[in-house]
């Protein structure tokens, strides 16, 4: 029951941290140009669980022995940002053409496809003006920029994740493949929002050697349980569509490996990542929760 009211704590804690920096940071919907602004509004503010900044946060905690570094939350921010803009852009109809998402119409079918576009452009580049201004050491400032701009790059970024899923459609699923596009797709933000966190928090290059490990095993684990939630739970319960990866013969770890394998390799990543995490003992405690929710989440 402890472990359960502290990991309600935060994610309760992580999205009102969050959401006050969004509310901050992003531009009014009074501000001119209107429809763009409400357009990044309307996806940022959709009932997102704000889960990379809330392993930005935790891994920050990790290393800093409990504490949350001050102005931390622009961090959690920025990445929830990039987050949001490569979520517009997945749901367009040249991409994974989904009308649905966080339980919301998608944003493209709330504002239209050319100002999806332009607010998604607009959140990444704000993600970026963003990170530029962060409070800690400006060396600790150009890394955490270097890092998120891989994470989202075509080299087993997000946008290189994003074109070998594209590439995959519609041919038989390897390992191989499968492992290469979750690796890129959504396990590369995942775990820089773990390295960002920890080198805010003054991370070490042996920290920053542990927090990938973490990181690349959680967010495999992650995508894994994404794959079998949309093979087992309805549109409902998900926020969006389900069934689109099946629909689309997309690769997916259920595919190649079964629904019960997947769950067994995600518990398995999972106690491999909490391994990572053993020299920092009880202060690693709240980030294993979180990891420990990526697996276990119904939605």
């Amino acid at each position: 029951m402890q472990a359960e009211m502290q990991l309600k704590d935060i994610l309760q804690s992580g999205v009102e941290i969050t959401d006050r920096a969004l509310e901050r940071l992003l531009p009014p919907i009074t501000q001119v140009p209107a429809s763009i602004h409400g357009a990044m509004r309307h996806s940022v503010f959709a009932g997102g669980k704000r889960l990379r900044p809330i392993l930005v946060y935790e891994a920050a905690r990790t290393l800093a022995k409990g504490e949350l570094p001050h102005g931390i939350e622009d961090l959690g921010a920025a990445i929830e940002m990039l987050h949001t803009y490569s979520l517009i852009h997945d749901d367009l109809p040249a991409l994974d053409n989904d009308d649905l998402r966080r339980g919301k119409p998608t944003c493209h079918v709330a504002y239209g496809e050319a100002i999806a576009i332009l607010a998604g452009d607009a959140l990444q580049t704000l993600t970026y003006q963003t990170l530029s201004a962060l409070s800690c050491p400006a060396r600790v400032t150009v890394e955490i920029l270097r890092l998120i701009s891989e994470a989202t790059g075509t080299v087993e970024g997000m946008i290189g994740g994003q074109v070998l899923d594209l590439e995959g459609e519609h041919s038989k699923p390897t390992p191989e493949s499968v492992r290469a596009i979750h690796r890129a797709k959504t396990g590369a933000l995942l775990r820089v929002s773990v390295v960002a966190g920890g080198l805010y928090a003054g991370a070490t290059h042996h920290d920053t050697i542990r927090l990938t490990a973490f990181g690349r095993k959680a967010g495999l684990a992650f995508q894994i349980m994404d794959d079998v939630l949309d093979m087992t739970q309805n549109s409902e319960q998900l926020g969006k569509t389900a069934g689109k990866d099946m629909a689309s013969d997309k690769a997916t770890w259920p595919a190649v490996f079964g629904v019960e394998a997947s769950r067994n390799d995600a518990a398995r990543l999972i106690n491999e990542a909490f391994a990572e995490l053993e020299p920092y003992g009880d202060h690693a405690d709240g980030l294993k929760a979180i990891a420990q929710y990526l697996v276990e989440r119904t939605h």
